[in-house]
């Protein structure tokens, strides 16, 4: 596992959720507000460990949760729910593939407010929900859906334009003349 994609994981949640926080535009102009962790979560499962995923989730959670009207900490759950079966299958999915990228992005933000309603409805809160509720949830689908391939790309840039690349050609040439014999030693 990679320490620096760890860093750039969690770096870019927390300016995600700083974002989120600050701009109004999007809020004003959409009636939602788009929650980019979801992407992050997507991307981290499919190209980082476990603990990263479980770090991702806690930490993202939090800070989500500090910035919103949500109890602290209930984030956490929603985002593991949808990190945690994506590692463990992501060898069967098309990481590279920007329509799976589409498509798991689109399920990953429609599950974690899907299941945050139910959990915030199960422990006793009344959120407002009518039917301003399906636009918001149908503009997070596809704002997280459009933003994941986005996300893949940039993060992808970021991890090859700082981070360590190991070097790929071997450290000889292979058409190279091997003379077998005498070793002359010079004085």
């Amino acid at each position: 596992m990679n320490i620096f994609q760890t860093i750039l994981i969690l770096s870019a949640a927390f300016l995600a959720v700083f974002a989120e926080a600050t701009l109004n535009a999007p809020r004003v102009w959409l009636g939602a507000q788009i929650n980019f962790l979801p992407a992050i979560m997507v991307f981290a499962a499919l190209n980082a460990g476990l603990p990263t995923v479980s770090a991702l989730a806690i930490l993202g959670g939090l800070w989500l949760d500090t910035f919103s009207a949500n109890p602290l900490g209930i984030s956490i759950f929603p985002l593991l729910i949808v990190g945690w079966p994506i590692y463990l299958r992501r060898d069967l999915i098309l990481r590279d593939l920007p329509f799976a990228q589409f498509v798991m992005g689109g399920i990953a933000s429609a599950l974690v407010p899907a299941v945050l309603l139910l959990m915030l409805l199960s422990g006793g809160y009344e959120p407002l929900i009518g039917w301003g509720t399906l636009w918001q949830f149908i503009v997070m689908a596809l704002g997280g859906a459009v933003a994941t391939p986005f996300i893949f790309a940039l993060m992808n840039w970021a991890n090859r334009a700082l981070g360590y690349q190991p070097r790929s050609d071997p450290g000889f040439r292979l058409d190279r003349e091997i003379r077998h014999g005498k070793v002359l030693k010079h004085l």
